[in-house]
């Protein structure tokens, strides 16, 4: 397969694979993709180990690491990280804490022992510029942002080092802000994805990016895609190569919570909601009681990032350990009514291309008829 896409990396596939999971991101670059790892979930010393094991079982295949470097965000003016959290803690409204406490008592989930430790994560500038230093230092050959466009300074920085950058959009606006910026590649993500998402639906929104930005810079289009035929729609659409995440979720590499892997299993299509109960921004995730609590008439409201996942940091692990279930909820997106079985990566890898070249036999079968 020979798209801009995989001559610009160098991989035989134009398949890029977002996820948490170093050992599903080293998987995905040896079957000949790319696998990005999501750095948002770790210290920058955490990511320094977690990018030194993947550089030592790639086995020498290409990689890119995932940024969050929101534009906007409550408390950017506060000062460094150390001194924003604290300042941030202290403007999360009693009603909320007491509406967490009252909904985790609800279903049975342990009473808190400790402080969160990551009650801030990389939802920030200041957090999430550690972690590209940190990257920057390893033989990345992609640096991905994730929810807006990133800083120039850091797309020069990475340019210099011969690392190409990919900003998500989720429409044509955001598109154009990216490649403003000097970005090389526009993930364009349809509202199927998971996670942080926008409101247009990847059928209609490819065509349009690819129209805003102009040949110059190659897209890669995302949100939904998990199917081979679903990738050919893509390349059809005028996309080099497709972003793919929530696919991921149940491979056999992965380290997906054991709670919630049945309900990602089991889940249809319809069974996912844009929701701001987790971060403050609109992420889709499963339905369950967690999220239809959030928009019950007696919810306070969900607070603006990164003050919401501060609320619930400390409540996330133990609801995945305990309580009755009900509230375990996971970023996903409306793919995931077609992850119903357990397979290797490099079998997801496999099915997506076979899936992919039987489509195009079909469309070429169709025009030269």
């Amino acid at each position: 397969m020979r798209t801009r896409a995989t001559e610009l990396f160098g991989i035989e596939y134009p398949i890029f694979a977002f996820s948490h999971c170093r050992d599903v991101v080293a998987a995905v670059s040896r079957a000949g993709g790319m696998g990005v790892l999501g750095a948002l979930y770790f210290s920058p010393e955490e990511l320094e180990l977690e990018l030194k094991w993947i550089d030592e079982h790639v086995g020498g295949k290409p990689y890119g690491v995932d940024v969050v470097m929101p534009a906007k965000y409550e408390g950017a003016e506060l000062g460094d990280a150390e001194e924003m959290l604290g300042k941030l803690q202290g403007m999360i409204p009693a009603e909320h804490r007491k509406f967490l406490d009252d909904l985790l008592a609800e279903h049975g989930v342990e009473p808190s022992t400790e402080t969160a430790h990551r009650a801030l994560l990389g939802w920030t500038d200041q957090t999430a510029r550690p972690q590209v230093e940190v990257a920057l230092r390893h033989p990345i050959a992609l640096l991905a942002s994730a929810l807006g466009p990133p800083p120039a300074d850091v797309v020069a920085e990475a340019h210099e080092k011969g690392v190409k950058v990919a900003g998500l959009a989720s429409n044509a606006r955001h598109a154009r802000k990216q490649t403003d910026v000097g970005v090389d590649i526009i993930v364009a993500q349809g509202t199927e994805a998971g996670g942080h998402t926008g409101d247009v639906s990847t059928m209609v929104l490819i065509p349009e990016v690819v129209d805003a930005v102009g040949d110059e810079t190659i897209v890669l289009a995302a949100g939904g895609i998990g199917r081979g035929r679903q990738m050919a729609a893509g390349l059809a659409l005028g996309a080099d190569g497709v972003w793919t995440g929530s696919i991921w979720l149940t491979v056999e590499e992965a380290d997906t919570p054991e709670r919630a892997m049945p309900k990602l299993l089991a889940a249809t299509s319809r069974d996912t909601v844009r929701s701001r109960a987790w971060t403050g921004k609109p992420a889709r995730f499963l339905k369950t009681a967690w999220t239809d609590a959030w928009e019950s008439e007696n919810s306070p409201g969900t607070l603006p990032m990164p003050m919401q996942f501060m609320l619930i940091a400390d409540a996330l692990p133990r609801i995945a350990r305990s309580g009755d279930g009900e509230l375990v909820t996971f970023p996903v997106g409306q793919i995931v009514g077609s992850m119903n079985q357990v397979k290797s990566t490099s079998q997801v890898v496999y099915d997506l291309v076979e899936e992919f070249v039987e489509s195009m036999e079909r469309l070429n079968r169709i025009t030269e008829d």
